[in-house]
């Protein structure tokens, strides 16, 4: 079978299309022909192993997983004996952020990780980019309690953690103003936004509306910029550490004093957050947004476009 293997951290030119054996499942593995799989923040984090703390969980001089690639999504093409969730010919996706080899055209993975069937109305490339970006977005609420006359602001809602985000508040009732690009406006309120901000022609910062959440999808605010931004009590949230990883300290910090808080997003239980997807594909209150789609052969271009930090929603690669 071909995969996207590497042996070092760095930019992708450190990946190859190499042709390797196909792997057997184990007693609790399953063994699925993916169709399709995503490059996202994560993969690119694991790519380059930056920040240097990725070190710790993908390998501390090279990466554990010769393989790239952290979600998917497939088709069980057989099963260990001793599985008992799945059978051969359920269409299946999953997501893990330390690393999954999806970046192939076959992958084995134990049945008990997180893995949930797909709804019949979604293909491949949907299930597939309604993992990695929602799995996260969905941990910024699970830090909250947000109610449905709240308001929120997003910034960077074009991404797949803000496009997910967006969403997802909206099917709870939620005020949605979206910062986005001036392409990307029509959109926004597609998906619902409320409000929309162009941040190439206004700084939302500066924006006269309160919130009780700030979330930055994309890590390139600061929480002192945006503080004005928050109704008494509010909260911000950002899914980068920020300068001299300020966001992990802050929480501390803005918990012991001052009414506006900073909260960390670490991310937990994909299982659930898996569940909720599906439920919001199966009745249609979610759509994923896709860039583009590359061939697997073409991983390398996929890699670099989304390292520009430029796309808008998810970057899809087939992997048939």
């Amino acid at each position: 079978m071909k995969a996207a293997t590497r042996q070092k951290y760095g930019l992708p030119d450190v990946l190859a299309i190499n042709e390797i054996e196909k792997p057997t499942p184990a007693e609790t593995e399953i063994l699925v022909k993916v169709h399709a799989a995503t490059v996202n923040r994560t993969d690119c984090a694991n790519l380059r192993g930056k920040p240097l703390i990725m070190h710790l969980v993908v390998g501390f001089l090279k990466p554990k997983l010769p393989i790239t690639g952290t979600d998917f999504a497939g088709v069980v093409e057989s099963i260990g004996e001793g599985v008992t969730r799945f059978k051969v010919g359920d269409r299946i996706w999953g997501f893990h952020d330390t690393g999954l080899s999806s970046h192939a055209q076959y992958l084995t993975i134990d049945e008990k990780r997180a893995i949930e069937k797909i709804p019949e109305n979604v293909n491949f490339q949907q299930a597939t980019a309604s993992a990695e970006g929602a799995h996260y977005a969905i941990n910024f609420m699970n830090k909250t309690n947000i109610q449905p006359h709240h308001k929120v602001l997003v910034n960077g809602a074009t991404g797949a953690i803000g496009s997910a985000m967006l969403q997802i508040l909206k099917a709870q009732g939620v005020y949605v103003t979206a910062v986005c690009n001036t392409k990307n406006i029509g959109l926004m309120k597609s998906l619902g936004a409320d409000k929309t901000i162009d941040y190439t022609t206004e700084d939302f910062t500066q924006d006269t509306e309160k919130y009780h959440f700030v979330f930055d999808a994309v890590g390139k605010s600061q929480f002192a910029r945006c503080k004005p931004l928050l109704e008494p009590d509010g909260i911000y949230i950002s899914s980068e550490l920020g300068p001299y990883w300020q966001n992990v300290y802050l929480p501390l910090v803005t918990k012991i004093s001052g009414n506006k808080r900073v909260i960390f997003p670490i991310p937990s239980n994909v299982q659930k957050s898996l569940q909720t997807m599906k439920g919001l594909l199966e009745s249609g209150k979610f759509r994923p947004v896709i860039d583009r789609t590359y061939p697997l052969a073409d991983i390398r271009a996929a890699y670099e476009y989304v390292l520009k930090g430029q796309k808008t929603g998810n970057v899809v690669i087939d992997c048939t």
